[in-house]
């Protein structure tokens, strides 16, 4: 089964909430909400999504809903190569799941992200792939720097305690000392948890380096991998439990429903 998270972002607070799993299990695709959607509703007036109205509902479908579906580039346009070439994907491994869980799926009509659930690895390692956030925050000279990294390159996380926005943000630096990014806010929670007990095993590499002018949000692909400890699960917090606790429904069809007013994410 290959899982997925939906995270969304308050526009005002820019804070990330994790609000939705997708999963694809014998070629059923599954949506449900969890607890973080009802933290966001509370801190941030998050509203259930159009086509998935019923919060304790799970969602089920044979086709990937048009909300994760509308986030694929499609194969027809003449970028879509470089843009898998963006992604360091292997070739013939860029199927739909692959595709969002690399990119995060972002649009600039809405404030969601998708980010995948990793799985422990062959050789007992947690392994995940992620784009760093945050560049266009920082100094230009920073982002030129980016330029001369080379697949393989170490970076060393950072605790930003001190960060106005958010006192758990994680950045990433070389060993010559440029900032490089931060690593997403819906991961720091397990990398912070990663790092503390394995703090010499834990280890970020660059991945690929995209010239400009690639969008900055694709610009440096990482990877992190450290051990997976005894008794660990990623994305374990009470946030990233479902609020379905049984059956399926089909997923509501944005043509056919009509919304209460105020009362939904548009997308």
């Amino acid at each position: 089964m290959k899982t997925l998270f939906l995270a969304w972002q308050d526009p005002d607070s820019r804070t990330w909430f994790p609000v939705g799993r997708l999963t694809h299990d014998q070629g059923l695709y599954s949506f449900s909400y969890l607890q973080g959607a009802l933290e966001a509703h509370k801190k941030a007036a998050f509203e259930p999504i159009w086509s998935f109205p019923e919060l304790f509902h799970t969602y089920g479908s044979q086709e990937l809903f048009p909300l994760f579906f509308n986030r694929l580039l499609r194969p027809s346009r003449p970028e879509y190569k470089d843009f898998v070439q963006w992604l360091n994907l292997p070739e013939h491994e860029d199927d739909p799941i692959a595709l969002l869980a690399r990119s995060g799926g972002k649009r600039k009509t809405d404030n969601f992200e998708v980010f995948p659930c990793p799985e422990r690895e062959a050789d007992g390692n947690y392994h995940i792939h992620f784009f760093t956030h945050g560049l266009r925050h920082f100094p230009e000279t920073d982002q030129q720097h980016i330029q001369t990294l080379v697949p393989g390159t170490q970076l060393l996380i950072m605790h930003d305690l001190q960060n106005a926005y958010d006192s758990r943000a994680l950045v990433l630096r070389t060993e010559d000392r440029h900032q490089v990014g931060y690593c997403p806010r819906y991961l720091a929670e397990d990398f912070f948890k990663l790092a503390c007990d394995f703090p010499e095993q834990i280890r970020v590499e660059v991945e690929r380096v995209n010239p400009a002018p690639t969008p900055l949000q694709f610009r440096l692909l990482c990877n992190l991998t450290a051990p997976w400890g005894e008794g660990f699960e990623p994305f374990s917090s009470p946030s990233y439990q479902p609020l379905s606790s049984g059956g399926m429904t089909d997923a509501a069809s944005p043509a056919n429903q009509v919304p209460p007013a105020a009362s939904v994410q548009k997308v």
